[in-house]
């Protein structure tokens, strides 16, 4: 159980924080959907979004965060995210929305387990799903589409690693979409 300001947020509290990392590699496609590998720092910063109740009946807690990736070659800005990871503690579903400014919106559900110190939370959505789904802008939804994505995000103690995969109907082909990462924690508010 962790407290904080009167309210429990289970295995979220671990997120809560500044973290940041210089091992990013971005496996993106390129115009021919060939991967282009793109290495990257990144800076994830969690907070307190506070309980939500839902109908008097479901009791959530959530943060917000903000994800901003730069490429280590120029320190250039390429992807910008922002979003909530949210978790029912009755139930221990976790989620995690997720919009991206290309026109992708995304809701991920699963699991949150805990281990040997080690807390793996574990999302997906798909774009036909009606309730962890993907929403795109009518551009994205035909030059780019978000078919599936999923996310495993483990913590322990001030170290964060993440592996996402979004696959991607790009170029006239399929196309796995990853990002992988390390971060330490430095600040934690």
């Amino acid at each position: 159980m962790t407290i904080i300001d009167g309210v429990d947020y289970g295995p979220l509290a671990q997120l809560i924080g500044r973290w940041v990392g210089d091992r990013g590699l971005d496996n993106a496609p390129d115009i021919n959907a060939e991967p282009d590998r793109t290495s990257y720092t990144d800076e994830l910063t969690f907070s307190i979004a506070g309980p939500a109740e839902n109908g008097e009946e479901q009791n959530l807690v959530a943060l917000k965060y903000h994800h901003l990736v730069r490429k280590n070659e120029n320190g250039k800005i390429f992807h910008d995210q922002i979003g909530h990871w949210i978790y029912e503690a009755s139930t221990k579903l976790i989620m995690h929305s997720l919009t991206i400014p290309r026109g992708v919106c995304v809701l991920a559900g699963g699991t949150v387990t805990e281990s040997n110190g080690e807390t793996v939370f574990q999302v997906s959505a798909k774009s036909d799903s009606d309730t962890f789904g993907i929403i795109q802008s009518p551009f994205m939804k035909e030059k780019a589409k978000t078919k599936a994505f999923e996310m495993t995000l483990k913590v322990k103690g001030d170290d964060l690693s993440y592996v996402e995969t979004m696959s991607l109907f790009i170029y006239g082909k399929d196309f796995e979409h990853s990002d992988r990462s390390q971060l330490k924690r430095v600040v934690y508010e």
